[in-house]
C-alpha cells in the first residue's frame, strides 16, 4: 500500500507539472514590461474581461502590439484558420481533415492570396505588416510556451504572414459567399422537377420586404431617450470555441477606436471610435458562378466562343500526419480552377474575391473615419463579402450602406450552372458603387438589416443571392417604431426577441385547418390544443414551439417535393419560410388539391417524429432539448476524462431561423457577439462575445462571456475609462 500510494503520489506530480509547463505557462506574460520593437513606450491593458486596451506613439505601433495581444489569446485559432484556407490541416491534424484540403487547394485560396499580396497597395501592405510583425514577436519570444495544442499535436507555428492575414479575410469571404452550393441544389431540383415551382422555392425578395433593408439597427437621437443616436449589433455565424470574435481597443495619435475584429486581421472590423459607431450584416448578394467547361481532361484544352483555350494545370501536394502525401492536380481556365469534375461533367468556379488585382483592406480608414462622408468614402475601397453596414454618430446621424464588389449580369441571373463554352455569360464590369442601396437620416428615424434583400425594385442591375426572408427585420421594425424612449438596455431585450412570426401565423393556419377538418384527426387534439393557446415565442422549455417548428420542416419537404419528387430534404433556402407563408395563403390549386389536408398530415407526421424524439406524451416536450447546442474544443475537448470540462453544453436554447435572436442548428449559427454604441455616454454602450477573449483552456478568459451570454445580459464596453487589472509596457528595444 505505501508503495502504491506513493506511486499515486509521484504521478499526481507528474501531472501536475505537465499542466503547469504545457498549459499554465503559456498564461503568463500579460503583466510587467519587456524590450521590443516599438517607436516608443506603449502598453497593453487589460480590463476584467481580458479585452486589451491597447495605447502607443503610432499606429503602426498599435497594430504591432495588437498583433502581439491576439497571439497571445488567440494564437492555435489563428494557426487553425490559416490552415484551414489554405488546405494545410491535414499536416499537423491527419487525414481527417484531407476532404476540407482538398477543397481549399482546388479554391486555390493560397495562390488567390499571395497573387493579392503582390498587387496590394503599400499603405494596405504596411498596416498587415505591422500586425504580422507582432505576431512573430509573441512566438519567437515564446518559443517553448507556446498554448497546449502545439504540443499535444507535436509541431510549432510558422511564422505569421500578411499572406497568412489575407487567408483569414478570404476564409471569411468564403463562409459568407458561398452561393455555388445553392446552384448546384437549384439544378439538381429542376432535373425531372416542375420549372416553375421550382423557381418559386427561391426567389430573391419574399414581395413584402421593406427598404433599405446577422442583425443591425441604427436609432436616432428622436426614438431614444437620451436624445443621442443608439446602435445595435449582433452578426450570426456559425458558434465556434472559441469565440468568432476577438475584443481589442486601440490608441494611437489619430486612431481612438474599440469593437471586435477577427483573430488574424488588424484593426476593429465592427465597433466605434470617438465619433461614429458601425455594425455590419452579410449582403449575400451572388458572387460566384459555376461555368460548365467542354473540357479535355487529358490534355486541358477547352472550347470558348468556337476557339481552343489551354487550361493552365496547377499540381499540389497536400502534406498528410501518418499518411502518405495527396497529390491533387487542377485544371484552371478563364473562369476559374475546375472546382467539381464529375460523369464527365466540368464545372469551373469563377469567385469575385478570387479575381486577380482586387484586394484592398479599407478597415483602418473606416476605423478613422469621422462622420458620414468619410465612412462612405472608406467604403468605396470595401472588396467584400457583400455587405449591409449600419452607421450612427455622435451628431445623431444614421445610414447606411450596401458595399463591395457585385458582378454584373446581362443575360442570366447566375442560379444555376451555365455554358462557358458559349462566351454569352460573362460578367459585364462590377456594379457602381454610386448606384448601391443607401439611406441617410429616414423620416422613421430608424434603418435595420437582418438579411433582407435591400435592392429596391427597378434596380438597374440583375440582382440574385441567398437573402434572408424578412420576419426578423420585420419584428426589428415593429418593435422600434411602437414606441419612443429607447434606451441601451432596450435594445439588449431586443436583441434577444425570439418571437417567430412565421411560426404563430403556420399555428394559426393548423389550427383552422384542424377546426375544419376535426372529424379526421381526433387524436391530435392534446398537440392542438397546446399550438392553440400559444404566443409564438420559440423559447426552450416550450412543447408548443417545438411541435410548430417540426411541423415548418414537414411542410417544407413537402412543398419541395411537390416540385421536385425526391428533393425535399435538399431543399434549405433561407427563403422558404417566406415561401411557405406566400403558398399557404395563396393555396394555389396546382401545387395541393387540398391544403388543410397537407397541414394536418404534415402535423401528424411531426407529432410522430417528436414521440420519437421525447416520447408520446406531447405536453412533456421541450424545444430547447430539441434545439440544443453543443462546443467542442477541437483538440483539448477530445482528450479522455478532462477534455469534458472545456466544451460547451449540450444547452438548450431559445430562438430559431425567423427570430431576431435566430439560433439555426443546421449550421449551428446564432448571435456571434452583441454589441449597443450608446452616444449619450459611450461608457454606457454594450458588448460581449459567446465565450471570451482567451482561446487557452486554462485562462479564466476563456468561457467567462458564456453564461452572461446564454442569460441575455452584457458587459460595459469600456472606452474613456478603463478599469485596469492587468498592464503590460512595452519599451523601444536599444540597439
Amino acid at each position: 500500500i505505501k508503495y502504491i500510494n506513493f506511486a499515486i503520489a509521484i504521478a499526481l506530480v507528474v501531472l501536475l507539472g505537465c499542466v503547469y509547463w504545457f498549459a499554465w505557462r503559456p498564461l503568463s506574460g500579460t503583466s510587467g514590461s519587456v524590450a521590443a520593437p516599438v517607436s516608443a513606450p506603449a502598453t497593453i491593458t487589460r480590463d476584467a474581461l481580458g479585452v486589451p486596451h491597447i495605447s502607443a506613439a503610432s499606429e503602426l505601433d498599435a497594430l504591432f502590439l495588437q498583433g502581439f495581444a491576439t497571439a497571445q489569446d488567440r494564437l492555435w485559432q489563428m494557426d487553425v484558420v490559416r490552415r484551414l484556407a489554405a488546405g494545410e490541416l491535414a499536416e499537423v491534424i491527419g487525414p481527417g481533415a484531407l476532404p476540407s484540403d482538398q477543397e481549399a487547394r482546388r479554391l486555390r485560396m493560397r495562390r488567390v492570396a499571395e497573387s493579392h499580396y503582390r498587387s496590394m497597395s503599400p499603405g494596405d501592405r504596411a498596416i498587415l505588416s505591422a500586425y504580422a510583425r507582432g505576431v512573430n514577436f509573441f512566438i519567437e519570444s515564446h518559443r517553448g510556451r507556446l498554448p497546449l495544442e502545439f504540443s499535444l499535436l507535436g509541431y510549432e507555428p510558422r511564422p505569421w504572414s500578411v499572406v497568412d492575414s489575407v487567408l483569414v479575410s478570404l476564409q471569411l469571404g468564403s463562409i459568407l459567399s458561398k452561393t455555388w452550393l445553392t446552384e448546384l441544389q437549384k439544378e439538381d431540383m429542376l432535373k425531372g422537377g416542375d420549372t416553375a415551382k421550382v423557381a418559386a422555392l427561391f426567389p430573391v425578395r419574399a414581395g413584402f420586404e421593406f427598404s433599405p433593408g446577422s442583425n443591425a439597427w441604427a436609432v436616432s437621437g428622436a426614438r431614444t431617450a437620451s436624445g443621442r443616436a443608439l446602435l445595435a449589433g449582433d452578426p450570426h455565424l456559425e458558434f465556434s470555441l472559441p469565440s468568432v470574435w476577438y475584443m481589442v481597443h486601440l490608441r494611437a495619435p489619430g486612431l481612438n477606436v474599440t469593437g471586435v475584429t477577427l483573430a488574424g486581421l488588424p484593426g476593429v472590423i465592427i465597433g466605434h471610435n470617438e465619433r461614429i459607431a458601425w455594425s455590419i450584416t452579410n449582403l449575400h448578394f451572388d458572387v460566384q458562378d459555376f461555368y460548365i467547361e467542354k473540357l479535355d481532361p487529358v490534355t486541358g484544352r477547352y472550347q470558348f466562343k468556337g476557339m481552343t483555350e489551354q487550361a493552365r494545370p496547377e499540381r499540389e501536394i497536400i502534406a498528410v500526419k501518418g499518411g502518405k502525401p495527396v497529390q491533387l492536380v487542377t485544371w484552371v481556365t478563364r473562369h476559374g480552377p475546375v472546382f467539381i469534375a464529375e460523369g464527365g461533367r466540368f464545372l469551373a468556379l469563377r469567385w469575385l474575391l478570387a479575381e486577380p488585382g482586387g484586394f484592398t483592406y479599407p478597415i483602418l480608414d473606416i476605423n478613422r473615419s469621422r462622420n458620414w462622408s468619410e465612412f462612405r468614402a472608406a467604403l468605396v475601397r470595401f472588396l467584400g463579402p457583400g455587405s449591409n453596414f449600419i452607421y450612427a454618430d455622435a451628431d445623431g446621424h444614421i445610414g447606411y450602406q450596401a458595399a463591395g464588389k457585385f458582378p454584373i449580369r446581362t443575360d442570366y441571373d447566375g442560379d444555376v450552372p451555365v455554358d462557358g463554352s458559349s462566351g454569352k455569360f460573362e460578367w459585364q464590369g462590377l456594379v457602381p458603387f454610386e448606384q448601391l442601396p443607401t439611406a441617410f437620416n429616414p423620416p422613421s428615424g430608424t434603418i435595420i438589416s437582418a438579411n433582407q434583400n435591400p435592392f429596391p425594385e427597378g434596380f438597374p442591375f440583375r440582382i440574385g443571392g441567398g437573402f434572408s426572408s424578412p420576419y426578423r427585420a420585420d419584428q426589428i421594425r415593429a418593435r422600434l417604431s411602437s414606441r419612443k424612449g429607447w434606451r441601451s438596455e432596450d435594445m439588449l431585450r431586443l436583441q434577444t426577441d425570439v418571437y417567430s412570426a412565421f411560426h404563430r401565423f403556420l399555428a394559426s393556419q393548423i389550427v383552422t385547418a384542424y377546426d375544419r377538418q376535426r372529424a379526421k384527426v381526433s387524436s391530435m387534439g392534446a398537440s392542438i390544443s397546446l399550438v392553440r393557446s400559444w404566443d409564438g415565442q420559440m423559447r426552450k422549455g416550450s412543447a408548443a414551439a417545438m411541435i410548430v417548428e417540426l411541423s415548418s420542416e414537414h411542410l417544407r419537404r413537402a412543398i419541395a417535393n411537390r416540385a421536385s419528387p425526391g428533393k425535399g430534404l435538399i431543399y434549405t433556402s433561407q427563403m422558404a419560410p417566406a415561401v411557405i407563408e406566400r403558398l399557404l395563403r395563396d393555396r394555389p390549386k396546382d401545387w395541393f388539391a387540398d391544403w388543410d389536408q397537407v397541414l394536418l398530415q404534415n402535423l401528424t407526421d411531426a407529432v410522430e417524429e417528436g414521440q420519437r424524439l421525447q416520447g408520446p406524451d406531447v405536453t412533456r416536450w421541450d424545444y430547447g432539448r430539441y434545439n440544443q447546442l453543443g462546443l467542442v474544443n477541437p483538440i483539448i475537448g477530445r482528450l479522455p476524462f478532462a477534455g469534458k470540462y472545456f466544451n460547451i453544453g449540450p444547452e438548450p436554447m431559445s430562438g430559431a431561423g425567423t427570430t431576431v435572436q435566430q439560433v439555426r442548428l443546421s449550421p449551428r449559427v446564432g448571435p456571434s457577439m452583441r454589441m449597443i454604441v450608446d452616444f449619450s455616454d459611450l461608457d454606457r454602450s454594450l458588448q460581449n462575445l459567446t465565450l471570451g477573449e482567451s482561446g487557452q483552456v486554462l485562462s479564466r478568459h476563456y468561457k467567462d462571456q458564456w453564461s452572461v451570454y446564454m442569460k441575455g445580459r452584457s458587459f460595459p464596453m469600456q472606452f474613456r475609462n478603463i478599469e485596469a487589472k492587468e498592464v503590460l509596457t512595452f519599451n523601444p528595444t536599444r540597439e
